[in-house]
């Protein structure tokens, strides 16, 4: 007697992949702040600079999209590699020298804070042998009532959380900050489009960057 469970679990198996992968580099703020007491309106260019990634050409694959994406959204925007080197740390005065020479009004800064990995668990329920699904004719009423099993399904998943912040150039001073969640990230190049829409979005809400 085939064992018509058994030949649809890799099915099961198949379409809870495909679902995983659907949803995979989405990228959402859990949490966002800004200072109530900022009137200075939005910023007209922005120094970018990206903090945290595995190696100089990811640093600036980082500050090349963001500046694009700014740029695109209405405000000019300078990667910080073409003032700073990104493969050193420059002290403080040589920072706010190369942010001064910039002409930036508006710094905005992100940080990778780190790459959890985490594990779901969930069950499944699947059709027994009395049930069809492509394999057998269920039998009758009862077997749709009866014929269906619950499969434990364990999945893996990271997520990177980063932590975005905007600085106002003449007064140093933090004026908003956000941390985001991107699921299942794969390389900075394919997930930094997707923060830079996610953060442009929350700081034209916000008014720190004017509309087209």
């Amino acid at each position: 007697m085939i064992d018509r469970t058994r030949l649809l679990l890799p099915l099961i198996g198949a379409f809870a992949a495909l679902l995983l992968l659907a949803s995979c580099a989405s990228t959402t703020l859990e949490s966002t702040w800004s200072d109530p007491t900022y009137t200075g309106g939005p910023f007209k260019k922005f120094f970018v600079v990206g903090l945290s990634a595995p190696d100089t050409t990811a640093r600036r694959n980082f500050e090349d999209i963001m500046a694009a994406k700014l740029q695109a959204a209405g405000v000019q925007a300078v990667p910080g590699y073409q003032f700073i080197d990104a493969g050193s740390k420059a002290d403080e005065p040589s920072f706010q020298a190369a942010v001064l020479r910039s002409g930036a009004d508006g710094l905005i800064m992100s940080r990778l804070l780190g790459v959890d990995t985490q594990t779901n668990v969930s069950t499944m329920m699947v059709p027994g042998p009395g049930l069809g699904m492509g394999v057998g004719i269920g039998r009758g009423w009862y077997g749709a009532y009866s014929g269906w099993y619950a499969v434990p399904q364990v999945t893996q998943y990271q997520i990177a959380r980063v932590e975005t912040s905007v600085f106002d150039v003449k007064t140093e001073r933090l004026v908003w900050s956000a941390t985001s969640e991107t699921f299942n990230p794969t390389t900075v190049r394919q997930e930094a489009p997707g923060l830079a829409d996610t953060v442009i979005k929350a700081l034209q809400a916000r008014g720190l960057i004017a509309g087209k």
